[in-house]
């Protein structure tokens, strides 16, 4: 059975209600940030096409409001500050992650939740100008609800409806700002950054790689094909292990993998979004997993919380995060000598 990203989501918070997962502590050192700036005062009205049609944003937004689970990074590095976010995970203060904390400022926005659907009520109450749900498992009827509260910017025509393509997610809110222009220069930018790091590190090139969540649920490990969250990897040279994207089901599914199967994880460099040194001793309980080459030989990456959000946040802010702290780790693990602490910390 294949489990739907909207499924694995759910299955996160509820991990998190039995505190399985863990917030990363405050005294994590904040990310610097690149963000194009100015993006409100951009050429308006707007036009955006997405999955439900056609969006006219008439006016600068003034009172943004991020419905879905990471729309609100991608909002501030392009220069605005949503006044209600939506709290995916990680019980961060004011739902943000330190990477994108200096973006953010001295703001402290509402703070929404969607696991039980959206809050229409307190989303009129919020009077909004702008709603932006690009990544937030919007249906047409939700959609309806929104857009006649405000204009609302949904996921890109056929994608997924969760985490599609984060450049692609860019572009529709940077149209929505008025400020297409600013939304290429931060998507290149970005990858500016990875181009330097695969660069700065040609041994990755062509490696084979199998991403991996931070334990068994259910006695299944869920591991990332490619072309779902695996673009980080993809950038670096690195190529996603073939044995897990032949597992794959529907597009925007994780893979789910019993300890049975776990010889398909054992790529050139094994990489798990862990959170807490008790994952990784959990995960080396089970014989099939300490069995793995890539385990015995000091091929596996294991993440700190922030970090491994940063990985499944997939933002432009998380993703400087990430290039800053994960490359040098994952040449290490190719050439046999992986850190055996947990990566991620500044």
């Amino acid at each position: 059975m294949f489990v739907s990203v909207s499924r694995a989501l759910a299955l996160i918070l509820l991990i998190l209600t039995t505190g399985l997962l863990a917030a990363c502590g405050d005294s994590e050192k904040e990310a610097a940030v690149t963000t194009a700036t100015g993006t409100t005062a951009g050429a308006f009205p707007a036009t955006v096409r997405h999955k439900f049609g056609t969006t006219t944003v008439p006016a600068a937004p003034q009172r943004i409001v991020s419905v879905g689970l990471t729309e609100h990074d991608t909002l501030l590095a392009l220069g605005a500050r949503p006044i209600a976010i939506t709290e995916w995970y990680g019980d961060q203060p004011d739902g943000v992650w330190p990477w994108a904390r200096a973006a953010m400022g001295d703001a402290r926005p509402e703070i929404l939740h969607n696991a039980d659907g959206f809050e229409f009520e307190r989303i009129a109450a919020l009077k909004p100008d702008l709603i932006v749900g690009t990544n937030s498992g919007m249906r047409q009827a939700d959609y309806d609800k929104l857009s006649a509260l405000a204009p609302t910017i949904a996921a890109g025509a056929g994608s997924t409806d969760y985490f599609s393509p984060w450049d692609e997610q860019v572009e529709l809110i940077a149209q929505a700002l008025g400020e297409p222009a600013g939304g290429s220069r931060l998507v290149a930018d970005v990858r500016r950054q990875f181009a330097d790091a695969a660069a700065a590190h040609p041994e990755l090139k062509g490696k084979t790689i199998s991403f991996s969540q931070n334990g068994f649920y259910d006695g299944l490990i869920y591991s990332y094909p490619d072309g779902l969250n695996t673009e980080f990897l993809t950038y670096l040279g690195l190529r996603i292990e073939p044995r897990v994207t032949a597992l794959a089901g529907r597009r925007g599914e994780q893979v789910p993998i019993s300890a049975e199967r776990l010889d398909v994880l054992d790529s050139d460099i094994a990489l798990f979004a862990t959170e807490r040194a008790r994952d990784v001793a959990a995960l080396l309980k089970v014989p099939t997993f300490r069995a793995l080459r890539a385990v015995q030989g000091d091929h596996a990456v294991y993440s700190d919380g922030t970090l491994a959000g940063a990985m499944y946040f997939m933002t432009p802010l998380s993703l400087q995060y990430v290039v800053e702290r994960l490359p040098q780790e994952l040449a290490r693990a190719a050439a046999g000598r992986a850190p055996q602490e947990l990566v991620g910390g500044a």
